[in-house]
């Protein structure tokens, strides 16, 4: 039995849907930039510029948004990777496959951007949404005509469950493969390397059960270790991916706060400078010293915050590379940097959750998406259920032609209505529950 992972299988340029096929090509372009670039140019990326990350959208002050926060989250994991990179080539420089560590950048950058792609308008808020519409809401009445594995599908909807889907489901009318994208792209993206079946306290899991198959015969390519039949370890370039969206998502939703006024600037700083020993704090207290503008100084701390978290996670990642490639590491990075920075990131974490997570206007956002989302199920759900009524066939209408609004099996018809809506922006949703409301007329 295979003891550790092994990192000539685990970088793979083979193409989900395309494994038959192999191009000889002349391209200053690595397949794993190609999957960077299909994603950048690609219709559900683009959405993501209107998809709430946390605060309102739009608003006066511009704070982040789904695409940026991809966009930043792929440039700090791109850094980890190749700081890891240049720490591991010396280990395998006499190994035939050294030079494949040089595109673990890409995959990770790639699999940052991709993260994200399935999560549904409105933030978290639109996950919950779906999925106790299936467990407290109208759709509990669903349950006797699904079978087990298809309902925890339903009631534990996952963003980055849903991402995976997106990128290998092939839609109604589009290519085997879905994005066609690597094996170790699609690795990447997988945190919980287990279904819905399995999905914790927390609804947390890596793919649905329509997608069990699927996730399997990548796992098996990769030579990912098991733990159980229904269990895998994680693709180890899915630690810096976690890595690079904890330190975005936990810095920048401080720097927004800051600008929207939720926390002050003395704050800010303070939890800010909280990352660094004396002697560096006076260091950037010196810097700051000599900027007048207060969002430009949190700027500053911002940046050598992340600077930091970087380093710190590539050498937890160095550290205990053997660890994780036996499929025995446990925690996040996060959890194994030095006392220092952790005990800034926790104080950060602390302040967002005491006074970010809870402040009104992210609760309204919440309220309102609950109920947007909550009213589209419903209408599409019914549809889908009767489309020989004549609403459900004006509805229908509406639905572009790769989500098989008509398929064969209720589950399938319930999936295409779920890719649907969170497929959608926060104002194609808010527009659509406007005109299904009366709210909103065409002109006449």
């Amino acid at each position: 039995m295979q003891e550790n992972m092994q990192w000539q299988d685990l970088i793979s340029d083979k193409r989900l849907g395309l494994e038959d096929y192999k191009e000889t090509k002349n391209s200053v372009r690595s397949d794993f930039q190609r999957d960077y670039d299909r994603l950048i140019f690609s219709s559900p990326f683009r959405r993501l510029q209107n998809k709430t990350q946390v605060f309102p959208l739009p608003g006066s002050i511009f704070v982040h948004n789904r695409l940026t926060h991809s966009l930043e989250v792929a440039g700090v994991g791109r850094s980890i990777a190749n700081e890891v990179m240049l720490q591991l080539l010396p280990r395998y420089a006499s190994e035939p496959w050294a030079h494949r560590l040089h595109n673990i950048g890409e995959i990770v950058s790639a699999a940052c951007l991709a993260h994200d792609l399935g999560n549904p308008p409105f933030g978290h808020s639109g996950e919950k949404a779906i999925g106790t519409y299936f467990s407290e809401g109208e759709g509990l009445q669903l349950k006797p005509l699904l079978t087990p594995e298809q309902w925890n599908d339903l009631i534990h909807f996952e963003g980055n469950a849903n991402s995976f889907r997106l990128l290998t489901h092939q839609f109604k009318g589009r290519r085997k493969g879905g994005f066609a994208m690597t094996y170790s792209l699609l690795a990447s993206i997988v945190k919980y390397p287990y279904s819905s079946a399995h999905a914790n306290d927390k609804g947390k899991f890596g793919f649905f059960t329509s997608e069990h198959d699927i996730y399997t015969k990548i796992a098996n390519e990769l030579g990912i270790l098991k733990k159980s039949d229904d269990y895998y370890c994680r693709h180890p370039l899915v630690y810096m991916v976690e890595a690079a969206d904890d330190i975005c998502y936990q810095i920048m939703d401080i720097e927004d706060a800051h600008k929207l006024k939720i926390i002050d600037t003395p704050t800010t700083i303070s939890l800010l400078t909280g990352f660094f020993d004396e002697e560096r704090v006076e260091h950037m207290n010196h810097v700051m010293s000599e900027i007048d503008d207060r969002n430009e100084k949190v700027a500053y701390l911002r940046s050598c915050a992340i600077g930091t978290l970087v380093a710190e996670c590539a050498k937890a990642f160095i550290d205990n590379e053997q660890q994780i490639l036996a499929g025995k590491f446990q925690g996040s990075l996060i959890q194994h940097i030095s006392a220092q920075p952790r005990k800034g990131y926790d104080a950060c974490t602390e302040l967002a959750y005491a006074k970010i997570y809870c402040a009104n206007d992210v609760v309204d956002i919440e309220l309102a998406g609950n109920q947007i989302i909550t009213f589209l199920l419903n209408r599409l759900i019914e549809a889908v259920r009767f489309p020989e009524r004549n609403y459900s066939k004006l509805l229908l209408s509406r639905v572009p032609s790769q989500y098989d609004v008509y398929a064969d099996t209720l589950f399938g018809k319930i999936q295409a209505v779920i890719d649907h809506i969170s497929g959608m922006t926060d104002v194609y949703a808010l527009d659509l529950y406007r005109k299904l409301n009366g709210m909103s007329l065409p002109a006449v």
